[in-house]
């Protein structure tokens, strides 16, 4: 098979639908959870280090 336009029209399965509570739609239906906010694996809402602004170097809360 080759790589250009003939394998781009396999690409028709849906992977992430809504979450149901961040909305996005990012929820993995095989996994089970989603990948923006972590619902289905924790009770917490996903967050990173480095979304939170800095100032000069030093962290904001």
């Amino acid at each position: 098979m080759s790589k250009g336009t003939p394998s781009k029209g396999k690409h028709n399965k849906r992977s992430h639908v809504l979450c149901r509570r961040c909305g996005k739609r990012a929820f993995h239906i095989r996994k089970r959870e989603c990948s923006a906010c972590g619902y289905g694996s924790s009770s917490k809402l996903q967050t990173y280090a480095w979304q939170r602004r800095t100032l000069n170097g030093v962290r904001t809360k």
